[in-house]
């Protein structure tokens, strides 16, 4: 059975637009390049047709994973997120203990990670590390720069 992925309304809507446009145009245009290259004589020898041919099938291989993805994504209602401890969703401020610098992650599905807007994979090791802690806790995070030490300074949705 696959693994069950949470994520935000608008986390999953853009999944559901992905996946639609690759079942409708993306689908549509590798149909259209097999087409011309069979058009084009001896399909034993026609390097364009086994492209596109082999381009259709990783296309449709994208196309299962993603639909089973949306089969097992559950959305999360960010009203009722506790943030008395870090869980998937949480917003939260950590201090790297060593330099004292601070920074906030939201913690999302590895779908939805953009480490430039913040949101960084609940499965990536700084958030496997946060998860469950509570503010004012301390935790040691193997990164692969090392172990770092990071405070948990505040969560909020």
């Amino acid at each position: 059975m696959a693994e069950v992925s949470y994520y935000t309304k608008e986390g999953l809507e853009k999944l559901k637009e992905e996946l639609q446009y690759l079942k409708t145009t993306v689908r549509a245009s590798i149909s259209k390049q097999i087409a011309e290259a069979r058009d084009k004589g001896d399909l034993s020898e026609n390097a364009e047709y086994d492209a596109a041919k082999e381009a259709q099938g990783l296309h449709e291989a994208k196309i299962a994973q993603m639909q089973e993805a949306v089969a097992n994504a559950r959305l999360l209602d960010e009203s009722k997120i506790d943030t008395s401890k870090v869980l998937a969703l949480s917003i939260v401020k950590i201090k790297n203990v060593k330099n004292g610098a601070t920074m906030s992650y939201q913690l999302v599905s590895e779908t939805e990670a953009d480490l430039k807007t913040g949101k960084i994979s609940v499965a990536s090791p700084i958030a496997k590390g946060l998860l469950g802690k509570k503010v004012g806790d301390t935790t040691e995070i193997m990164v692969p720069a090392g172990k770092m030490e990071f405070e948990i300074l505040e969560i909020t949705r």
